[in-house]
């Protein structure tokens, strides 16, 4: 029996989404793909086993194939079709949806089901491109360096530790100075300055071979779509690590994503100029000739929630970033490191350059020096225990409006 969805007002998975992701149920706990409509999951392997669709229009894989395709407990499969072929099928579920043609057996509630990481991720590198999260920093890192100006700074991240929204993170445990009461010398334990780090993600879909690069005319080919992604740090174990190799420990320990993935389909809209041109000052590679559609719109909050309260951190813009994603894509791709589908790139840190667009506390509070104070009395230099952070991302206005769901995770004590 078919099963028309009503969608609330605020919700940020409308007709104009469509978002993908991994669910599973409790009677049901192999995981599969679902994408997002309201208040529901729809069972995507479920729904090419009960609906004979024929030829999706676009599409060369058969119903059968999507099946098998969307039965996979990740979403790489899906993501290397080419993208004539996904937007096929993301055409054809939002014509299905608005028409009524889904089965209600189809539809799960999303409060019923368990999210997992989206993708299959073999390699996760994060970058360093905001110029005001520099220049916000600057006081406490010795000023915005020569060759952030040049090409996109990016470190190899770790693929093990990143993890799907609302899944726990936990103080990890490192070497730091001991600037206490103690000698300035080293000293082992838990973090005592845990930070987050407001940034989008982005999924590789087709994959580039080992000593291959790409045009950056070609990005938007290799991009599947983007999501939320907090790069939680440990800064007083990354001040102890960074000469003169740069962070381990303080950022490998956790990096939490939403478990929605955006389509490039569902951000094209929502397209849009960048904050910085240096077209001026770029190497070809980075050269991006089309500006006006050279990123994406989109806005961005953290807020802290303690005690069942909630305080809003920080507001931003992917656009504010002065390296965009297409053209981190091309630098990450310029050495012929190649990348496969699934690989997840972190944009970095996004910061804008008034007060309010901070987007970590290591800037906001100058290091902990300054905590934030809120109404209630409560104040942050630094995450406490118990703490969570919860990022939201959203497009738009009115009908057209789509949002990014929450990326959500909570403090847990260190081990003993």
């Amino acid at each position: 029996m078919a099963f028309k969805v009503a969608i609330a007002e605020r919700s940020p998975f409308t007709l104009h989404n469509i978002p993908f992701g991994v669910i599973s149920t409790e009677a049901d706990p192999q995981p599969r793909c679902a994408t997002a409509i309201g208040g529901f999951a729809l069972d995507l392997p479920l729904y090419w086993k009960q609906v004979s669709a024929g030829e999706v229009e676009g599409v060369a894989a058969s119903s059968e194939q999507l099946h098998r395709i969307f039965a996979e407990p990740c979403l790489n499969s899906f993501a290397a079709l080419p993208a004539t072929e996904r937007s096929g099928v993301r055409a054809h579920l939002i014509e299905a949806l608005r028409s009524n043609a889904v089965p209600e057996a189809c539809l799960l509630p999303l409060d019923k089901v368990r999210m997992h990481l989206p993708m299959k991720i073999g390699g996760y590198s994060d970058f360093f491109c905001s110029l005001e999260h520099c220049q916000n920093c600057s006081r406490m890192t010795g000023g915005v360096k020569e060759n952030f100006y040049h090409a996109p700074s990016v470190y190899n991240g770790r693929a093990s530790s990143v993890i799907p929204s609302p899944t726990p993170v936990r103080r990890p445990k490192g070497v730091m100075w001991d600037t206490g009461k103690g000698s300035g010398q080293p000293i082992y334990g838990p973090s005592r300055k845990l930070d987050f780090e407001l940034e989008m993600g982005y999924f590789v879909s087709k994959p580039i071979a080992f000593g291959e690069t790409m045009r950056i005319e070609d990005a938007r080919e290799h991009v599947f779509g983007f999501v939320l992604l907090n790069d939680w740090s440990s800064r007083d174990v990354q001040a102890f690590e960074m000469p003169p190799l740069g962070p381990f420990h303080s950022k490998g320990f956790g990096t939490s994503i939403s478990p929605w993935i955006v389509t490039l389909d569902a951000l094209g809209p929502f397209a849009c100029e960048p904050k910085h041109d240096h077209s001026a000052t770029e190497f070809e590679h980075l050269r991006w000739n089309d500006r006006p559609t050279g990123t994406f719109d989109i806005s961005l909050v953290a807020s802290l929630v303690r005690k069942k309260s909630s305080h809003r951190l920080t507001v931003s813009n992917l656009r504010y970033l002065y390296w965009t994603p297409y053209q981190q894509l091309a630098h990450h791709a310029s050495a012929g490191c190649g990348l496969a589908t699934g690989d997840l790139l972190g944009s970095g840190t996004i910061s804008g350059d008034r007060e309010g667009e901070l987007g970590c506390l290591f800037e906001a509070t100058l290091d902990g020096t300054t905590p934030i104070q809120f109404e209630d009395g409560e104040s942050l230099a630094y995450l406490e225990d118990g703490d969570e952070i919860v990022l939201e991302g959203w497009c738009g206005e009115g009908e057209a409006r789509i949002g990014f769901g929450e990326c959500r995770g909570v403090l847990l004590p260190a081990t003993m």
